[in-house]
């Protein structure tokens, strides 16, 4: 049996900015008065950005000067080795930088200063052979020693609490000397968990 568990790279752009074009329309009292929102995903369907962070939300303790300037992150989902991964640095940040500009963000004169990263294997993907991966689980279950966890070792979209929650449980497997290993991937199978997390607004 060959199994293909393909998964999404990343690209992300740092712009420590002076100001945005979006304007504080709640109730929500923020530092500078910016939108309150950490996460924006973006929908418009003639840009590449998929998601912004606004990092002055997370914590105040993340940007310096927090009452003058904005850290943001614009979040680019992509393959490796596609027209987006291959471009240079420079090249990419100035793509970006545009993208907001063109949906109404951003004016590019306000950027203070940039950074980028790209994560390889970023989001593992449910596609081409993951309906098979019962079987999968099946087989690598058979190795008492190898206990899979984590998002890439379960090939899931866990959060950072649940991956150190498999391997929490993993450890407890390993203490009681227990070889089923249902509790590790179990972590994250509510659908409950699901909805409140799409109801939050950080």
């Amino acid at each position: 049996m060959q199994i293909g568990l393909p998964y999404r790279d990343f690209i992300t752009v740092g712009l420590l900015v002076k100001k945005i074009n979006l304007k504080n329309e709640t109730n929500i009292k923020t530092l500078g008065n910016i939108v309150p929102d950490c996460w924006i995903y973006i929908q418009e369907p003639d840009v590449k950005i998929g998601r912004l962070q606004i990092f002055n939300n997370w914590s105040p303790y993340l940007v310096k000067n927090i009452n003058d300037n904005i850290w943001m992150g614009l979040e680019y989902f992509v393959q490796e080795g596609d027209e987006y991964w291959n471009m240079s640095e420079k090249q990419f940040i100035s793509f970006a930088i545009k993208e907001l500009e063109k949906v109404g963000i951003l004016d590019p004169k306000d950027v203070i200063d940039s950074h980028q990263e790209k994560i390889k294997k970023a989001y593992p993907a449910y596609f081409d052979t993951y309906s098979e991966i019962d079987k999968l689980i099946k087989y690598l279950n058979q190795f008492n020693n190898l206990y899979c966890i984590g998002r890439n070792g379960q090939h899931r979209y866990n959060n950072m609490d649940h991956s150190m929650l498999t391997a929490i449980e993993a450890v407890k497997n390993i203490e009681l000397g227990t070889s089923d290993k249902s509790n590790i991937w179990n972590v994250n199978t509510e659908k409950e968990y699901a909805e409140i997390a799409k109801e939050r607004n950080c």
